[in-house]
């Protein structure tokens, strides 16, 4: 059964816009406070990243849960994969998080864990759905719920994320850029890689609830290639508002995106015999991944765009690591969900052992380009009932043959259409690319 407001990852959209808005926001409190009230007694975990909205929304939820009945622990700026683990080792109901990712200040989002630390199961969502469309009510005042905050939430994930390499490992002399996007990380990320004892130099470190993610962090490693060149640092390592999603810069000023850094992680635990199960990557992963997986006799799996629908093939297949090109790493054998600060511990650890720069460990994955257009649009589409546009991408994909690929799909969390061609040569790729996009904004238009 489809959801009414539920997307592939949880609730989002421009703040002000329904259903982004405060009565939303505490209605939706309430109703999630009524599931898990009926579920059985216990606590419900908020946590936010460093957006203005923020504090609006937090309040909203925390009178919706309250009027449920629920009490309520106040995590305030928490990265989304410290409110999951968190929500998992303090034995909470659920944790609720109030983020739009890697999106700009004006959108916001709710998405939540469940117990175990990981996304809710359908049945939940749909069960919050069917409260959200009933009216609201407050228990008596004798069964109100509590609210109180946690202070020392940070400190909690800080050494959690140490502990995910061996305490043996010393990065002393490694020198390492941390950008923060001015998100969620910006009080974690510097004291986890300072504190493993790399010289860290830190930027995106001053929230002003406006900048998370303007022209920084994961989404834009601009700033970042520019500073590790500056200092002549090892390596740089971007993270984005929650800090799920991971990019990294090598001593060369070369972007190291998801994919090659899942490959790296791979590898290293082949090696050590410690890889168990398949690869995971989504539709999107590079061929040039696939290619350098199967050199290794390592099994690629690739699911929809998305790190839920990573997780799921995941715990289908038995499988420990996957995630995708934006950076969203998820490695089960230390942790619930993608994470970006361990991710990077990961990769840290391998040119600790190996002796390896970033630089030479991403040189057995040779990437083949991959061109992504984001054609803005303002109306739903149907891509497969669109005639010009599906004879032009099998138009490409005769051009490209067994060389390339095309990849047409509309955003899960944002209005776009994403148009994706890959293959050997970049000015074909460019091209046919641009050609499809071309059609979809005919299609859009009409």
């Amino acid at each position: 059964m489809a959801k009414k407001y539920f997307g592939t990852d949880g609730i989002r959209g421009k703040v002000g816009e329904y259903p982004i808005t405060a009565d939303f926001l505490l209605k939706l409190g309430w109703a999630t406070g009524r599931v898990f009230a009926e579920e059985g007694h216990g606590f419900v975990l908020v946590g936010k990243d460093t957006r203005i909205s923020g504090y609006m929304f937090e309040s909203a939820l925390e009178a919706g849960l309250t009027a449920a009945g629920v009490d309520t622990r106040l995590l305030g700026p928490m990265p989304t994969p410290g409110i999951a683990y968190l929500t998992r080792t303090l034995r909470a109901q659920a944790g609720i998080v109030i983020s739009a990712s890697h999106n700009p200040y004006y959108d916001n989002g709710i998405k939540f864990f469940s117990v175990e630390g990981m996304k809710l199961p359908d049945e939940l969502e749909h069960k919050i759905e069917s409260y959200l469309d009933s009216p609201m009510t407050t228990v008596d005042s004798a069964n109100l719920g509590k609210a109180k905050r946690l202070v020392d939430a940070a400190g909690r994930y800080i050494e959690f994320c140490k502990a995910s390499i061996p305490t043996s490992f010393d990065f002393a002399g490694l020198r390492v850029v941390v950008d923060c996007a001015h998100g969620a990380t910006y009080h974690i990320a510097p004291p986890v890689f300072s504190e493993v004892g790399a010289d860290v130099t830190a930027i995106g470190v001053e929230p002003n609830g406006l900048n998370i993610n303007d022209h920084c962090g994961a989404t834009h490693t601009d700033k970042l290639v520019a500073k590790v060149l500056e200092i002549g640092a090892d390596l740089g390592i971007a993270l984005d508002g929650d800090g799920d999603r991971l990019m990294m810069v090598d001593h060369k000023g070369e972007v190291v995106d998801g994919d090659e850094l899942i490959y790296i992680i791979a590898k290293s635990r082949q090696e050590r015999n410690r890889l168990i199960g398949p690869v995971v990557g989504t539709l999107m992963t590079n061929l040039g991944m696939e290619h350098a997986l199967t050199k290794l006799n390592i099994e690629l799996l690739r699911a929809q765009v998305g790190d839920r629908y990573v997780m799921e093939m995941l715990m289908d297949n038995n499988g420990m690591l996957g995630g995708e090109n934006s950076g969203h790493i998820i490695c089960l054998d230390r942790t619930t969900t993608g994470d970006g600060i361990i991710s990077a511990l990961q990769i840290m650890a391998e040119i600790y052992h190996s002796g390896k720069s970033l630089h030479e460990l991403k040189s057995g994955m040779v990437k083949y380009p991959q061109v992504l257009i984001n054609v803005k649009t303002p109306v739903k589409i149907d891509l497969n009932s669109a005639i010009n546009v599906q004879q032009s991408v099998k138009a490409v994909e005769h051009r490209l043959g067994n060389t390339g690929r095309v990849l047409l799909r509309a955003s899960g969390t944002e209005p776009l259409i994403r148009v994706m061609v890959e293959g050997r040569d970049r000015d074909l790729v460019t091209e046919c690319a641009n050609e499809i996009a071309n059609e979809v904004k005919k299609a859009i238009t009409a």
